[in-house]
Formats: structure tokens, C-alpha cells, sequence
């Protein structure tokens, strides 16, 4: 293996390296030695080739832009040099592929918690949702005293989820807020909730109980704390009934069919592409061919190779809700007067990524080469087996958010550049390059940079598949459950009164 430099595809007219170069440094790339002519710095693009002003930059084998001027051989490519070929919303025709995954008859298990109703959870905590941001800090208290006096034997603890919202919100915001909150209430890696109002918000209990719809009295108890006496003390009373219920919960054997995994990524670099996304992909792939299910957000991070997603499709119905995912997304840019490019973040680009496209193409990796089953939107909860896709932005934590809410019970969250942040189920950190794995070990769960240091795909997949499991039966836990690194942000898009 090549440990200065990697040629993604074999149509690319790029690399990627491996080192910083200096300038004057030879590569010797095929038949031929390139002299670079800058200062590059490690997971950059160097051009393999003279690309005429206006001719694609090609990576992974697609277009990732154009070029603006004149680049010579061994010319750095980024931003400087290049620019994106997107634009505003676009027809689609269906064009399906065919994939070789093959469905295995899976005897795999993991050890979760089954649920009265059935739902499978791999934790079993008590969540405190509060239905409105002004009682955040009574939220925050309630969960510190709580895990003060219970014992955490027989249960994962008490959390809370503090956010903006819940009041002064109109149409569609209220019913995100909703919605997402609802989705939180149901989510079976608490085996308790506490839902904690104020009792004046527009999402007052009374109103909340209609989205939440049927639920468990044994597992989900309200307060309203305008109504209490005193309503830390009322409070804890209903949590301690709360913990009891949860300890009646026994982690037992359930298929694999079962678990759901949320794919993220966010503070990408230039080898997001080349490692994380891949290997992420490839578990993806696996999972699914054992009947399990994986769920991709961050839709501005389609935008350019969304036709890989939409030709994967089961049907026709599925690609139109794909078309409708991209083409929505893209209006709402367009509404609030924004091109539909404005990324890669300044992050990104300091890594290596120089457009959405090459920053999209990289991203939808992540999703392998399954068919996707089904499109869901913002707040929407899985029901379909396979790989799914969910309305979310690119944003960290309201996209994790939304994964988790659509009913993930781990999200994959690939890095190059780093997060401490978590969101309300396990969220598995994964690193693009060893440097970063190495470096932030109170971060990074997962590195998948040994990619490139000569460990195998297939061997890596098979590591990460096992300690997705371990992870999933209570064996692990990931960094932002032991720094207790555990929180939500809802997506905003109207007015607040």
C-alpha cells in the first residue's frame, strides 16, 4: 500500500495525501514522478494531471466541481482553484441498479430489554422530557438529585434533555418541537419518563398528551409544575416509581433484526471518504443483510450525489420520495435566499473537502449499497427493516436528534475533525485518521484510519460489527455516556413570538 498517497478511483484526476508535502517534493504517481508546487497539507487534493479551466475535478469517479482556472500537474486543488457545479433544484429520471447484497437468515443476537409493547431497548434509563425550555434548570436539578438518591442498580440512570422551545412557537416549529419530543417519549431506551411541564407553554401537557398518543401509565408520568406545591419533591416521588418499573427489566437475547443505528457525520476531512464513511457503509451493508436497520440524514449533504441514493431505491415511490427529500430541502434554502451549496464549513475545508459535492459523495457512503426502503420526514419514526433516510440538516445535533427520534438506538458519528458531543442514545465516535483517534481517546470511540495503515476492510467491518453488538448487550459503553455528554437540539424554521 501506497503510505504517501491515496488514488480513490481509477478515473480520478486527483489524489489525496497521506503527509503534508513541501513544495519541491517528488510523489511518484503510476508511471510517472509529479513535483509538487506547494506547500499541501496532509488529506489534500494534488492534481495527477494538466485540467483545463471548466474541466471536472474528479473524485471517487464523479465530479466534485470544476476547475476555475488553469491547474497544472502537482497544483494543490481546493478552493482556491475550484468550483461547484450545483445549483438549484433539479429533474430526476429513475434509473434502478442492481445490487449484489445478499439477505443472510441471521442467527446473530444481542442482549436488550424487551418492552411491554414489544420495542426493543439496549439501555435502560429514565429520561426527563420537559415539554418547554423554561424549566430546563428544574429538569437539570430533578435528574442531579434523582441519581443522588437512587441507587443506579437495575437501571442506567436518570437524564435529562434541555432545549429552546415548547413556547412562542408557531405551525410547524410546534409541531417539530412536538413531534420530536413525543418521539423521545417513546423511544425504548428509556424504560421510564418523566414528562415535565410548565402549564402555560402552547405545548402544555394536556396538549402534548394528543401527539404522544397511547402509552404505558407504568412507564411515562406528568407533572406540571405550575400545579405543584412542591414540585421537586412531587417529582422524585413519581421517579422513584419510575425506577422501580425499570427495575423490573432483565437484558435477554433478541435477533439482530432489531437494532437500529443512526449514520452521522460531522467535522469532515479529506479522508472521510477514503475510511470512516466507508467502513461505516460496509457495517451498514451488513447489518441490513442480517435484517437489521440503518437510517442516513444531513440532506444537504446529498446534494450532488443524490442520484446514487435515488437510483437505489425499491420502487418508484420510494425515488419520488427522494426527489421530494432533495428538491423540499433545497427550496427551503432557496426561500430563505441561500445557495444550495454554502458548505463545506470552514472545518471542512481546513481538512481537505473543497465542495458539497466532494463533502456529499464521501457522506452518502455511509449508507453502503443497500436499497433504500424508505424516506421519512423530519420527526418521522422508522417502520421499515433496511436502510432509511430522514429529513435532517447537516447540523450535529439536531441531526442526531432526528436520528434518534426516527428510533436509533446507537448513531455511527464519523469525525476527522473531532466533537465531544453526544446525543440522547449512544453515539459512537469514529475517527477518519489515527492522528485524531490518538490524540482525543476521550472522544473518539472507533478509528477507523487504520485503513490506510494496512488493516483490511473486510477485518475492520468485522471488528466494528462485533463492538456495534458488545455495545448494544451493555458490554461497552460509548465516551459520551461515560462523560455523561448526552443532549438534543430541535430544527427551527419560523417565527418566535
Amino acid at each position: 500500500m501506497n503510505t504517501s498517497f491515496v488514488h480513490v478511483h481509477q478515473n480520478d484526476n486527483v489524489i489525496v495525501t497521506l503527509k503534508n508535502y513541501e513544495k519541491g517534493d517528488s510523489l511518484f504517481f503510476q508511471d510517472k514522478e509529479i513535483v509538487v508546487k506547494e506547500a499541501i497539507p496532509i488529506g489534500h487534493k494534488v492534481a495527477t494531471n494538466y485540467i483545463r479551466a471548466g474541466d471536472n475535478i474528479i473524485k471517487y469517479g464523479f465530479p466534485i466541481g470544476h476547475a476555475k482556472q488553469d491547474i497544472q500537474e502537482g497544483d494543490w486543488v481546493h478552493t482556491e482553484n475550484t468550483a461547484t457545479n450545483l445549483a438549484g433544484t433539479l429533474e430526476y429520471t429513475y434509473t434502478p441498479t442492481t445490487t449484489s447484497l445478499i439477505k443472510k437468515k441471521s442467527d446473530r443476537t444481542f442482549y436488550g430489554y424487551v418492552r411491554k409493547n414489544g420495542d426493543i431497548g439496549i439501555r435502560n434509563e429514565i429520561w426527563i422530557i420537559n415539554t418547554v425550555g423554561c424549566i430546563n434548570k428544574t429538569a437539570e436539578l430533578l435528574a442531579k438529585t434523582a441519581n443522588q438518591q437512587f441507587q443506579q442498580e437495575g437501571f442506567d440512570g436518570v437524564y435529562h434533555y434541555p432545549h429552546l422551545f415548547g413556547c412562542s412557537q408557531l405551525g410547524d416549529d410546534l409541531h417539530n418541537t412536538q413531534k420530536i419530543l413525543s418521539n423521545l417519549v417513546h423511544h425504548p431506551n428509556a424504560a421510564g419518563i418523566l414528562v415535565l411541564g410548565l402549564g402555560c407553554e402552547n405545548n402544555h401537557i394536556a396538549e402534548f398528551k394528543k401527539v404522544i398518543g397511547e402509552y404505558d401509565e407504568n412507564r411515562v408520568k406528568f407533572l406540571s409544575v405550575q400545579e405543584a406545591d412542591d414540585e421537586l419533591e412531587e417529582a422524585l416521588e413519581l421517579v422513584s416509581d419510575l425506577v422501580f418499573y425499570a427495575k423490573s427489566f432483565k437484558r435477554e437475547a433478541v435477533p439482530l433484526t432489531k437494532l437500529k443505528v443512526g449514520l452521522k457525520c460531522g467535522g469532515s476531512d479529506g479522508f472521510s471518504g477514503i475510511t470512516a464513511n466507508p467502513l461505516v457503509g460496509a457495517f451498514s451493508d451488513k447489518l441490513i443483510a442480517h435484517g437489521g436497520t440503518t437510517i442516513l440524514t444531513e440532506v444537504p449533504e446529498m446534494f450532488g450525489a443524490e442520484t446514487i441514493l435515488m437510483n437505489r431505491a425499491t420502487d418508484e415511490q420510494v425515488f419520488h420520495k427522494i426527489v421530494d427529500l432533495v428538491n423540499d430541502f433545497k427550496e427551503y434554502f432557496l426561500k430563505h435566499n441561500q445557495v444550495v451549496y454554502e458548505n463545506p464549513s470552514p472545518g471542512n475545508k481546513k481538512g481537505g473537502i473543497t465542495t458539497l459535492e466532494e463533502k456529499s459523495l464521501g457522506c452518502v457512503q455511509k449508507g453502503g449499497f443497500s436499497p433504500v426502503t424508505d424516506v421519512l420526514p423530519y420527526g418521522g419514526r422508522v417502520t421499515k427493516t433496511g436502510l432509511n433516510l430522514v429529513q435532517g440538516p447537516g447540523n450535529d445535533l439536531v441531526s442526531v436528534t432526528a436520528l434518534a427520534a426516527a428510533g436509533a438506538h446507537i448513531v455511527i458519528f464519523t469525525t476527522g475533525r473531532g466533537t465531544p458531543f453526544g446525543g440522547p442514545v449512544p453515539t459512537v465516535k469514529m475517527a477518519t485518521n489515527t492522528a485524531l483517534a490518538e490524540k482525543k481517546k476521550n472522544w473518539i470511540d472507533f478509528n477507523a484510519g487504520e485503513l490506510v495503515h494496512g488493516k483490511a476492510m473486510d477485518e475492520l467491518t468485522d471488528e466494528l460489527f462485533d463492538y456495534m453488538i458488545d455495545l448494544a448487550s451493555g458490554n461497552k459503553q460509548t465516551n459520551n455516556e461515560k462523560n455523561g455528554f448526552k443532549e438534543i437540539s430541535i430544527f427551527k424554521d419560523g417565527v418566535i413570538l
